[in-house]
């Protein structure tokens, strides 16, 4: 027997089955992709800038090298350069790549007209480093210095990073840190705030780093200046963890965005021995080993600047409104406890353990971010909402909380985000 389609050609009853049975598959197909394609993802007007220090050394300067650095997630580059001649062969393979790049050379001090006005134009170039940890006495001469390149360019920032609290009063010149915060936003003409702290130990993580949160972020917000943080990347000293654990970066990383961090800055890219290295440090097990090999660390680098690209519509831009802290024994110097909730968040429970709770506001959206603290366990967190709760997973995708268990496990280091309606005030 046969049967005729529309245009009259005869199939087989056999052919038609199989025909009938790839129809269906192809239907189920179609209705799973529009499933996939209805859901809701994060709307985000850019992405949370990743800066790389010491990335790729000038001898390494090749387009090869750039892309490989862009596909670890970096946007932003920072390296040191013998003279301005490095400057722009660097910036021309970073424009190929599609990185932009904080320079740095001897010129721009000793000719910064000259020297900004040749790279001023260069559509890699982001900012000009001025100094790295410099000292209260040191500040003015910063801020005369950065005034002269913003003279001649508006456009681009100018670059300074300060010490973390833990600095003696021999470094920073003053006994007082808040005064040294202080003199900097009022002398240099930062357009964003920066200063590193290294604060996750074998064991424990460092007493004073959420308190230093508190006060970078409390001072970035009177200025009205958003900031920038570090995560590393890489060794430091017989203390820090070695080689530097997924588990680590997450915390340093989300914590630092749920103080309102608008940059994340990566200490280092590249391995930087106590003989490349401007520090005269010994830092091995970078992302980029010092024979230029990717270690263990790269990969985890690219998958810490994928979450943070992912999640950029929740912190991009966003207002903070509370940081709070849980925990049954005292919670960090400085910090506050949380002792209160948003009314769409109904039950908060960590069970003891210790917790860094954040309450961001993004447009017509609020963000509940809870983040482990404790980067060697995982924890049992309970969060409980109304109808109107979501839940952030780490592709920028929203569900409904209801979707999930109300009590979850909270992998080390890591951080749940959930998503509200900001109340109407």
């Amino acid at each position: 027997m046969t049967v005729h389609d529309l245009n009259s050609h005869p199939v087989t009853s056999s052919r038609m089955k199989f025909m009938n049975k790839n129809v269906y598959i192809i239907l189920l197909f179609s209705l799973f992709a529009g499933i996939v394609s209805a859901q809701e993802k994060l709307a985000s007007k850019g992405e949370i800038p990743i800066l790389a220090w010491y990335s790729i050394p000038s001898g390494e300067t090749t387009v090869e090298r750039y892309l490989e650095m862009k596909e670890a997630g970096i946007t932003y580059q920072f390296n040191g350069y013998a003279n301005a001649d490095a400057v722009e062969k660097a910036l021309d393979v970073a424009l190929k790549a599609g990185i932009k790049m904080v320079i740095s050379c001897p010129e721009l001090r000793t000719d910064p007209e000259k020297t900004v006005r040749r790279f001023m134009n260069h559509p890699a170039l982001v900012g000009y480093h001025l100094q790295d940890e410099p000292s209260i006495s040191q500040l003015k001469g910063l801020g005369d210095w950065g005034r002269q390149i913003q003279s001649i360019d508006k456009k681009h920032f100018c670059y300074v990073n300060l010490f973390p609290n833990h600095a003696d009063s021999s470094q920073l010149g003053t006994k007082d840190y808040m005064e040294y915060v202080r003199e900097y936003i009022k002398q240099i003409p930062v357009k964003f705030v920066s200063f590193d702290y290294y604060p996750i130990m074998k064991d424990h993580i460092s007493k004073t780093w959420y308190n230093n949160l508190e006060q970078i972020s409390g001072e970035s917000a009177k200025a009205g200046l958003p900031f920038w943080a570090f995560t590393l990347t890489t060794n430091y000293d017989e203390n820090h963890v070695t080689p530097q654990t997924l588990a680590a970066m997450r915390l340093q990383v989300y914590s630092d965005l749920a103080y309102g961090a608008q940059g994340i800055q990566y200490f280092t890219y590249w391995s930087a021995t106590s003989t490349n290295s401007p520090s005269g440090e010994d830092q091995r097990g970078a992302p980029i080993s010092a024979t230029g090999k990717r270690s263990v660390v790269y990969d985890r680098v690219k998958l810490m600047s994928q979450e943070i690209k992912n999640l950029s519509g929740v912190f991009l831009g966003s207002k903070v409104v509370s940081v709070r802290h849980t925990g049954k024994g005292m919670i960090p110097s400085g910090t506050i406890r949380l002792t209160s909730l948003p009314k769409a968040i109904k039950v908060l429970d960590t069970n003891g353990a210790p917790a860094l709770v954040s309450v961001l506001e993004n447009g017509d959206n609020s963000f509940l971010i809870v983040v482990n603290k404790d980067f060697l366990n995982s924890i049992n967190l309970t969060v409980y909402g109304d109808e109107a709760v979501k839940k952030v997973l780490k592709d920028g995708t929203i569900v409904p909380a209801s979707a999930y268990e109300s009590s979850m496990e909270l992998d080390p280091g890591d951080a749940s985000l959930f998503m509200f309606p900001t109340e109407k005030k």
